[in-house]
């Protein structure tokens, strides 16, 4: 039987940085009443036989706060990419003009700002449960290299305490995030 790797924090901190930075490109997806190109990451239009992402068959600018402006690269294509944006439940309702699709984001009422912060706050969870699962990860193998005596007891309690400082640094840095959105999403 192989010996057991050796224990890098190192690589548990890149994951953890991982869900970090899964939470922060979950968090530019939520509108939050300024015009942002990344509002439209979720939308995928249905194109030459395929299903693709929408900068994959137009491009995406914000010439002014409240507007998002897409350029469709193939005429044919414009009612694909309108039919996609309605139907991807953004509350965003596109103006063609060519092949131009120019879309007004409303502002936020009350009730839709509380919901997106609900939203804001699943995705700060999953990414906290995330993190604690690679905690689980390197505990699990701290204990393994312990009993097939690859560390001592010492060794094993010391990475488990930097696992825990670098688990709560992640947690951290998750909760002033999701601060930080809320903070955006309730300004009126």
């Amino acid at each position: 039987m192989a010996a057991p790797a050796p224990f890098k924090l190192e690589d548990y901190k890149k994951r953890m940085d991982g869900a970090l930075n899964a939470l922060m490109h979950e968090f530019g997806g939520l509108r939050t009443g300024r015009a942002s190109a990344t509002i439209l990451d979720p939308v995928h239009v249905e194109a030459y036989g395929a299903v693709s992402p929408l900068n994959q068959v137009a491009g995406v600018t914000v010439p002014e706060p409240r507007m998002i402006s897409v350029q469709v690269w193939d005429k044919s294509v414009v009612q694909a990419v309108d039919k996609a944006i309605r139907a991807a439940n953004l509350g965003l309702n596109p103006i063609i003009d060519g092949q131009t699709l120019r879309i007004p984001v409303p502002p936020l009422t009350g009730e839709r700002r509380t919901e997106l912060s609900k939203v804001a706050a699943k995705y700060a969870e999953s990414a906290r449960v995330a993190v604690r699962n690679v905690r689980r990860d390197a505990m699990d193998h701290l204990k393994k290299l312990e009993k097939e005596h690859v560390i001592s007891e010492d060794e094993h309690k010391r990475h488990g305490g930097e696992v825990q400082k670098t688990t709560d640094e992640h947690i951290k840095k998750i909760d002033d995030a999701l601060r930080h959105k809320e903070e955006e999403i309730m300004q009126v």
